[in-house]
């Protein structure tokens, strides 16, 4: 049986959309000094095989030992190598939420373990991610975590999004026992540099998780990207982001409401959702393809009909509108003939 391909939001067969609604990279990006450090990585060496210098930047940019830092390829190479982790250790159930990122479900049930979406199901590998995605808002399963410490549970939440939170709210403190994988490509707005981060609860835990990574997880320009991420100026420069993306979702959301979609309530960072009218959906999301408009279908997320809308610029926004019009348009006339 063929392998069934993982549905992603951004370029696809057809290339690179013109307007990219479908991910949730920051729209005031590419940070430039990210980008400068990315370009001129030295490609030529291998890096530090340990990582020294990079792990104790981020270990002071958390105010934690280096010890406790884990570097991935991914967050998409860090969930498979958790799952990896949690089924040696004799996990047999891992705990997704009920709308979530697709690896974490991918991952178990590639090794054979089972997916609960429960939180009253003792999983020995639990997953959660706020700002959730797709809906933008609270992970009532960490809310849950935060009550009830479980002794031997393997927690990690997803701060993909954290550092995009549109409502103030800081990034989240380190909870007892529980894990936190980073991303920070999304945030400075370069998703096409792969590299990640796991601040584990202790140095013995950042050992056997990094024990199962190949030599090298992490590139030249990965590591430029990373090391960069910790600069105050860097910080600075995401900072003064938030202000104009709440004002482009603001707008964004007005748009959407005018075009007849229902927002769907509660997302506090730089992407939303919305159900627009079901008549015809596929064909006017495929003309809004074909016009160069590329919007997230939530079917896989387990919300069908609903579409996840990263924020964008005004005039992504008015072409998406001027598309939609269109698309709905054209299939009122070919109704109207029938």
């Amino acid at each position: 049986m063929p392998h069934a391909l993982a549905i992603h939001g951004g370029p696809d067969a057809q290339g690179v959309p013109r307007y990219d609604f479908s991910t949730n990279a920051n729209a005031c990006g590419p940070c430039p000094e990210v980008l400068a450090a990315v370009q001129q990585a030295d490609a030529t060496r291998y890096p530090d095989p340990a990582y020294t210098a990079l792990r104790e930047a981020l270990g002071a940019f958390h105010a934690v030992a280096p010890g406790r830092i884990a570097l991935a390829a991914s967050a998409s190479e860090a969930i498979h190598r958790f799952t990896q982790l949690a089924a040696l250790q004799g996990v047999r159930l891992v705990r997704v939420p009920r709308h979530g990122y697709g690896d974490y479900a991918q991952a178990a049930r590639a090794r054979g373990l089972a997916v609960a979406h429960d939180a009253a199901a003792p999983a020995g590998l639990q997953w959660a991610c706020e700002p959730a995605s797709p809906l933008g808002g609270v992970d009532l399963q960490r809310a849950d975590w935060l009550l009830a410490p479980e002794a031997g549970a393997l927690r990690v939440l997803d701060c993909a999004y954290a550092p995009l939170r549109l409502d103030g709210t800081p990034w989240p403190a380190a909870a007892p026992g529980v894990w936190q994988l980073w991303t920070p490509n999304k945030a400075l707005g370069l998703t096409g540099v792969r590299a990640a981060y796991a601040l584990a609860p202790d140095a013995e835990a950042a050992g056997r998780f990094a024990a199962l990574a190949p030599s090298w997880p992490v590139g030249a320009h990965g590591v430029a990207l990373l090391a960069a991420w910790r600069q105050a100026s860097v910080q600075r420069w995401l900072a003064e982001c938030l202000p104009q993306l709440r004002t482009w979702k603001a707008r964004q959301q007005a748009l959407c409401t005018a075009l007849g979609w229902q927002e769907l309530p509660g997302s506090t960072a730089n992407f939303f959702c919305a159900r627009p009218p079901q008549a015809h959906l596929p064909q006017r999301l495929a003309a809004l393809r074909a016009a160069g408009i590329k919007l997230r279908e939530c079917s896989s997320f387990g919300l069908p009909g609903v579409l996840r809308l990263g924020v964008l610029p005004p005039p992504a926004q008015d072409a998406l509108a001027a598309a939609w019009q269109a698309a709905c348009s054209t299939h009122s006339s070919m109704e109207n003939m029938q």
